[in-house]
């Protein structure tokens, strides 16, 4: 079963730096549950951010986890594309990107460790896990969430006896969840998603996807959610790892009022569909940008780091849903208890 909380709010897992201790912990304390992120970390990296979440907080929180692809790419379509990404490299600095290798983000040592020392929650995305898997976690007391976009996806979850499912419809900022790099993405919103994944399941959904508001949040929990995930709202918190000009170009977005900037889908930055903010590098490259995870996310990474160096947020991945608008500067502890005040007043 789902660890109870006091608030039905969930800060979302949101690799590459956002998600922290500090920022689990304050959701945790303030009586939701954070997750951090596995993605991308090492074991050993994210055993250290485990222990001093453990030393913030003595709320229950979660770890997220990639699953692995099974699928490889086209060779060809990652040569030309290394060859279109040389244009941007010389712009920043640094070599001419080569074509990036596969690797499985350690994933079995990071399941391993989790088997071997438990947290409350892990939350699988990017795939599923094996039915042995999610059986022993949750012999352990871990529960177990498994995140989709689309019935079919949720059908094959649910067959697995998780405890939960993320279902996250096409606002969500960051990667959608495919269970596959080549799938493309639906463009379902999450109302509709949520509508069509109640008739395959009655297993609690978690709601995620371009919420952003506690009006939107009451709306979504009163639709029968168990809880919302919350991601792009919590980018902006004084807690979160966010670089400097993804958290600038959010909140310069914000003051803009009305729709905000545009955000697209796009494969240019890792090989898998993603929703950011548009910019210079979306513009120059999302149309010839291949399925290819994760062999784009390593081509694109020396870019992306040397833009955040030079605090360039136009060849940057700036993920961002769809309510980004409302994103503040204030802390996870306040955005947390704010999202959650009109479920707290019955509303």
């Amino acid at each position: 079963m789902m660890p109870h909380r006091p608030l039905p709010i969930i800060a979302a897992p949101m690799a590459g730096g956002p998600s922290t201790p500090e920022l689990v912990a304050a959701v945790g304390d303030a009586g939701g549950m954070g997750l951090l992120a596995g993605g991308y970390l090492t074991p050993q990296r994210l055993a250290e951010q485990i222990a001093e979440t453990r030393d913030r907080t003595v709320a229950p929180f979660g770890v997220n986890l990639f699953v692995p692809e099974e699928e490889r790419p086209d060779p060809e379509t990652l040569e030309a594309y290394s060859r279109a990404l040389a244009r941007p490299a010389s712009r920043l600095g640094v070599e001419p990107p080569t074509v990036g290798e596969y690797d499985d983000d350690a994933y079995p040592a990071k399941l391993e460790m989790l088997l071997e020392d438990p947290v409350a929650v892990v939350s699988f995305t990017f795939g599923l896990p094996g039915a042995e898997t999610v059986r022993r976690l949750r012999r352990l007391g871990t529960a177990v969430v498994l995140t989709v976009a689309d019935a079919e996806d949720a059908r094959c979850a649910a067959a697995l006896s998780p405890d939960a499912l993320a279902v996250q419809g096409t606002e969500a900022g960051g990667h959608r969840a495919t269970l596959a790099m080549t799938n493309e993405p639906n463009s379902l919103g999450l109302d509709e998603l949520l509508t069509q994944v109640r008739e395959v399941t009655d297993l609690p959904l978690i709601a995620a996807g371009g919420i952003s508001t506690p009006h939107r949040a009451a709306e979504v929990l009163r639709t029968g959610a168990h809880a919302v995930q919350i991601g792009t709202a919590y980018l902006t918190t004084r807690e979160a790892g966010t670089k400097a000009p993804h958290r600038r170009a959010l909140l310069e977005a914000a003051a803009h009022g009305g729709p905000g900037a545009p955000t697209l889908v796009t494969r240019a930055f890792s090989g898998r569909p993603a929703r950011a903010l548009a910019n210079s590098f979306t513009e120059e490259h999302d149309a010839e940008s291949p399925a290819g995870y994760p062999h784009v996310h390593h081509m694109t990474a020396p870019l992306r780091a040397a833009a955040a160096r030079a605090d360039d947020a136009q060849h940057l991945n700036l993920w961002a849903g769809t309510g980004h608008a409302d994103c503040h500067e204030e802390s996870a502890g306040e955005l947390t208890r704010r999202l959650a005040a009109p479920v707290l007043g019955g509303i």
